[in-house]
């Protein structure tokens, strides 16, 4: 399988082109340049590049006023667990078919890091970790219809495998997991799940493997904001579960329809059982040995 991030066309709406993913890349410059001069005057309880910016963080603050109940989850050891959602490079890499458009996101709140030190945390702890990954094969483009999205993803060849038994060209490809990632994941212990298709686990066996563990109390992370992971937040939050979202843990893309990191955040803070920063989350993961 050949991975070519600009073999779609202009059909698909998604505007992943050449130009619009070196635009990007100077604007992460100049992104990156700023939060540096920044991160002094930030306590973040973690280093500058694996908590969120202050720029990030400014424009992505919690109201000073809530005006919804806070509510709040606590971990509960034997019954928590961390999930995962498309720890994947064709959302996390400059290489992946989606940067032109989540790049920006990823890069201010330090998704790719926050994930890697949540793994970490729950390693260290015993903590059971599951993945929910996304996978197309062949079959899956022959479907008689599609959303928005599921249309510009099939058109990119985001996620896409030669089949579900089939790991030809698999390694390295956008499918793939990122590459700092493969030590948690391949570690013999960590549950991966049977793919979902659209964006939520509920053709997928997420729920079936947490329940099998005795898992009550999700942890959630991973891409993208709000699509698969708020999917997951939705679909588990009404099979019963109380979910953590950890908000620097995931990302969104920016499109002129908007930003779906927005997007999510503000829906996260309406349902979730907590929407932690990834500081808060290793901490409590940790005091909960």
């Amino acid at each position: 399988m050949t991975h070519n991030p600009h073999s779609h066309g202009s059909q698909c709406g998604c505007d992943v082109t050449p130009e619009r993913v070196d635009m990007a890349r100077r604007r992460l410059l100049t992104q990156a340049a700023a939060a540096g001069a920044a991160a002094g005057a930030v306590a973040m309880g973690g280093s500058a590049a694996t908590a969120a910016t202050a720029e990030a963080r400014a424009q992505y603050a919690d109201p000073a006023e809530p005006g919804l109940p806070q509510i709040d989850m606590t971990i509960t050891p034997g019954r928590t667990a961390l999930v995962v959602t498309d720890p994947q490079i064709d959302f996390l890499s400059e290489e992946g078919v989606t940067w032109g458009v989540v790049g920006e996101s990823v890069t201010e709140q330090g998704t790719v890091d926050n994930i890697e030190r949540l793994f970490k945390a729950a390693k260290a702890a015993d903590m059971p970790v599951f993945i929910s990954p996304h996978y197309y094969y062949p079959h899956d483009h022959k479907w008689d219809f599609e959303g928005t999205l599921e249309a510009t993803m099939h058109s990119i060849g985001m996620f896409d495998r030669l089949g579900p038994l089939n790991l030809e060209n698999f390694e390295g490809s956008g499918a793939d997991w990122m590459p700092q990632y493969k030590k948690y994941i391949e570690d013999g212990e960590t549950i991966v799940c049977s793919p979902h298709k659209v964006y939520s686990p509920a053709q997928n066996d997420l729920n079936l493997q947490l329940r099998k563990r005795g898992i009550d109390k999700v942890i959630l992370a991973g891409m993208s904001a709000n699509l698969c992971t708020q999917a997951h937040l939705y679909d588990l939050l009404e099979l019963g579960f109380e979910v953590a979202v950890v908000r620097d843990a995931t990302a969104g893309a920016k499109v002129p329809e908007g930003d779906g990191y927005l997007a999510a955040l503000i829906n996260f803070r309406m349902v979730a059982n907590g929407v932690w920063w990834t500081d808060d989350a290793v901490k409590r993961i940790a005091n909960a040995v």
